[in-house]
């Protein structure tokens, strides 16, 4: 079993900065692939961000390419997200996720979720 939990999120104006943490713990050595959601009440959680265990390797969808970066820190089993140049659309609930497959930006292939934090940007 893997256990993760947020922090970090808050509010901020647009074209501002905002920093999410995620602690992992538990078989954390199973996880291969973890990754960012974002979610609004009544629609489909969407993957933002995911980065390889293996190789650190990065990947972004396009609505925060550039703006957003994934990061993580092995030795003490953490996950970041900044997000920089945030827009008002950014506003949403972020969840962290872990996946035991080689792939995880699809809420279907996610195995482990955080317990979500609230990121709110005004304009």
């Amino acid at each position: 079993q893997v256990q993760l939990v947020e922090s970090g999120g808050g509010s901020a104006q647009a074209g501002g900065s905002l920093r999410l943490s995620c602690a992992a713990s538990g078989y954390t050595r199973s996880i291969n692939c973890m990754g960012w959601f974002r979610q609004t009440p009544g629609k489909e959680r969407e993957g933002v961000a995911r980065i390889y265990t293996n190789d650190d390797s990065t990947y972004y969808v396009d609505s925060v390419k550039g703006r957003f970066t994934i990061s993580r820190d092995k030795a003490k089993n953490m996950v970041y997200l900044q997000m920089d140049s945030l827009k008002p659309e950014d506003t949403d609930t972020y969840y962290c996720a872990a996946s035991l497959w080689a792939s995880c930006l699809q809420a279907s292939r996610v195995h482990y979720w955080g317990q979500g934090t609230q990121v709110t940007v005004s304009s």
